[in-house]
């Protein structure tokens, strides 16, 4: 029982499937999620927002890139907008004025306040906490499910599939095709495999033979605390520390979303959270912030996976023929997914990149074939550039 399609896409979360959903516009996509429901993982439980200024320079461009799809999504795409304002506030208390200032260095559009001007944006802002501070006034907040769900309506509308409880067991390329085996005798083929797969991205490498890259799953904790009764509340820029140790943001109106910023190294899983990080994060906000926490109405925990240089993969594998990297995204696969998806369907149906609005070099950058520098003779069979 073998289905032979154009295209196998491992992993249903954001980048599996917003990537399916471009390159379903010219070929038969398959995506397979181990799950029951897509993006049960990282996709899932994401607090995501828009920040030009958050990443390396590959992923700053891939965010830049995909902000108008963003603020403009195709007609019939979602019902409703899926952005919405949100100014984005950083703050260094004693000892963080350097990292502010590499900060402004660096970045695009960040605007320096006073710690006056800070406290004036944000009133519970203890007065000898912020040394200096500085703003990115054009963030946005993300819907990540209607953008999640808005890729896969798209996908299934370009005749694409999505198979949920379809864990991969064997892979192998057999004949200038990959072959999946779902058991119970049923096997998929397609001369290309996508590894959207996050967290376990090296691990289904590794049952194709493939070489794995050494990506890192970091475990990120958030919980729900009520907000303060203050007028404008809801109205507050996302906040956070110059060194990243912490952050909070306003969340349904009346609720305060606070993190530690955790990146604690994790086996591919389930990820669940610490208490200890819970109170971490609470205890960082709350040294900045004048704002009792009597309870914890909320907690979670997801996993970021990262390459070893930070920067994502997206390409071809260096030596595994019709095997393709989409893996990396850490916790920017929700902002960069469009981009993303335009950059891989590209690459995946032998386009150039290049010539893509807002995508010119990041292909360069984005190459898996790095992490493998001693490779050589990539090998991108698939289309190729007559397809």
């Amino acid at each position: 029982m073998t289905a032979t399609h154009d295209v196998i896409v491992v992993g249903a979360g954001i980048a599996g499937a917003s990537a399916a959903a471009e390159i379903a516009a010219h070929r038969r996509v398959v995506v397979l999620e181990a799950e029951e429901r897509p993006g049960v993982h990282s996709t899932g439980r994401s607090a995501a927002l828009w920040i030009l200024n958050y990443g390396p320079a590959d992923v700053r461009a891939l965010s830049a890139a995909s902000r108008p799809f963003l603020e403009g999504p195709p007609q019939g795409f979602a019902a409703h907008a899926l952005v919405a304002p949100r100014a984005v506030l950083f703050v260094a208390p004693e000892g963080q004025e350097a990292a502010l200032a590499a900060m402004m260095a660096e970045g695009q559009g960040l605007e320096e306040l006073s710690p006056a001007a800070a406290r004036a944006l944000v009133p519970v802002l203890r007065a000898d906490y912020a040394r200096a501070a500085a703003i990115e006034r054009d963030g946005l907040d993300l819907d990540v499910a209607a953008i999640h769900q808005g890729y896969l309506r798209l996908l299934r509308t370009r005749g694409g599939e999505v198979r949920l409880d379809a864990r991969a067991g064997r892979v192998a390329r057999t004949g200038g095709l990959w072959q999946v085996d779902l058991g119970g005798g049923e096997v998929l083929a397609a001369p290309v495999l996508v590894n959207a797969a996050g967290a376990w991205g090296d691990e289904l490498a590794e049952a194709a033979g493939v070489a794995p890259i050494g990506l890192r799953p970091l475990r990120r904790t958030a919980c729900i605390v009520d907000g303060p009764a203050i007028d404008g509340f809801p109205g507050w820029p996302l906040m956070g520390d110059a060194a990243h140790s912490w952050y909070c943001r306003p969340e349904a109106r009346t609720k305060l979303l606070v993190s530690p910023a955790d990146e604690t190294p994790s086996a591919p899983c389930d990820a669940q959270p610490e208490e200890i990080d819970v109170a971490l994060g609470i205890d960082r906000m709350q040294v900045a912030l004048d704002i009792p926490v009597r309870r914890v109405e909320h907690r979670w925990a997801g996993l970021r996976t990262f390459t070893p240089d930070g920067s994502l993969a997206i390409g071809w594998d260096a030596k595994a023929e019709g095997f393709f990297w989409l893996a990396g995204q850490g916790g920017y696969g929700i902002q960069t997914a469009p981009a993303a998806a335009r950059l891989a369907a590209s690459l995946v149906l032998g386009r150039d990149p290049d010539r893509e609005p807002g995508l010119s070099g990041i292909a360069r950058r984005t190459d898996p074939a790095r992490f493998h520098s001693q490779s050589s003779g990539r090998r991108a069979a698939g289309w190729g550039s007559a397809h």
